[in-house]
C-alpha cells in the first residue's frame, strides 16, 4: 500500500482487455498484483460487466478481484460492501452511464468509504463513465462538436477524489473538445483533461500525471485566461475563449498538476 494518498487513474474508455492490456496491467501493479482489488459495475447495465474485469484482474495474478454488487443506493450502505473496500489495494469503477454513479452512489457511506480509502492509500481507477465519476465536477453530458457553446453541457457533483480537474472521455473519438472547453468556461479553476480511448492518466500523490496507453491526452490549462464570453452569450452561441494553453501528451509524457509544467517522455526528449 502506497504511503499517503493513492493514485487517481482515469482511463479514456474501451480499453484493451486482452493481448497487450497496458494500462490494467499498470493499475494491477500499483496494487502490488498480489494484492486484492474491489470492482464497481454501477455505471453499467449490462449484468456481466463485473464479472468480466474479475477475469482480467484474476489473469492479471491479483490475490482477488471481486464485483460489488451496488445497484441501488440501499447497497450502497451495505456495510459487507464497504468493508470489503477497506481490505482492498485498488478499486476500479466500470464505464456506463456517470449518472448512474452519481445517483446511486453520492451521498452515500460507499461515497465517504471511496474517498477515505483514496486518502489512505488506496489506488481508485475508473473507465469511461467511471473516469468522469472521479473528479469533483463531474461532465454529466453534453452535445459533441469541436467549439465550445454556452448551456451544451450539464455539470453535476462527482466522488469528488480531486477539484483540480475536468474529466472527459472517448474524446478524440466523440469529438469531444468542445463540450469540454465549455465546462472550463463555466469553472477556469480546473484543469481539462480529455482522455483518448485505451489512454490512462496516473495522477499520484504529487499531483503528477503520467499518461499511459495507446492514444493521446489532451489537457487544457485555463491558468492564463484573459477573457471568456461565456457569461454573456445565450443557448448554443460560440463561446469566446482567449489565453488558454492546450498541450498534446502522448504515452510517458508528464504533466504536473500543482505547477501546470508538462514534459515528453523521456525516449522522445533524448531525441529532440
Amino acid at each position: 500500500m502506497a504511503d499517503g494518498r493513492g493514485y487517481i487513474i482515469p482511463v479514456g474508455g474501451a480499453e484493451e482487455k486482452i493481448g497487450d492490456i497496458t494500462i490494467l496491467r499498470r493499475f494491477a501493479s500499483l496494487c502490488d498484483t498480489a494484492g486484492r482489488i474491489a470492482i464497481i459495475p454501477t455505471a453499467s447495465e449490462v449484468s456481466d460487466t463485473g464479472a468480466r474485469y474479475e477475469t482480467v484482474f484474476q489473469g492479471l495474478g491479483v490475490t482477488e478481484a471481486r464485483s460489488l454488487p451496488i445497484y441501488t443506493r440501499a447497497d450502497a450502505e451495505l456495510p459487507e460492501l464497504i468493508a470489503i473496500l477497506d481490505q482492498s489495494d485498488g478499486i476500479f469503477l466500470t464505464g456506463g452511464n456517470q449518472l448512474r454513479l452519481s445517483t446511486m452512489i453520492g451521498g452515500t457511506s460507499m461515497a465517504k468509504a471511496l474517498r477515505r480509502r483514496s486518502a489512505e492509500g488506496a489506488h481508485i481507477a475508473g473507465t469511461s463513465a467511471g473516469a468522469a465519476f472521479l473528479c469533483e465536477h463531474m461532465i454529466a453530458f453534453g452535445r459533441e462538436g469541436a467549439s465550445p457553446r454556452a448551456k451544451i453541457v450539464t455539470l453535476a457533483p462527482g466522488l469528488g477524489l480531486t477539484n483540480r480537474v475536468i474529466i472527459d472521455q472517448h474524446f478524440r473519438q466523440r469529438d469531444r473538445l468542445g463540450r469540454l472547453l465549455t465546462a472550463l468556461a463555466y469553472n477556469p479553476f480546473a484543469i481539462g483533461i480529455g482522455l483518448d480511448e485505451n489512454t490512462a492518466a496516473f495522477i499520484g500523490p504529487d499531483n503528477s500525471l503520467e499518461v499511459v496507453g495507446g492514444g493521446a491526452l489532451t489537457i487544457v490549462d485555463t491558468s492564463e485566461l484573459e477573457f471568456s464570453s461565456m457569461a454573456r452569450v445565450r443557448k448554443n452561441d460560440p463561446v469566446c475563449l482567449i489565453g488558454l494553453k492546450v498541450h498534446i501528451l502522448d504515452h510517458g509524457s508528464t504533466f504536473n498538476l500543482t505547477t501546470r509544467v508538462a514534459a515528453p517522455a523521456p525516449a522522445i526528449a533524448r531525441r529532440a
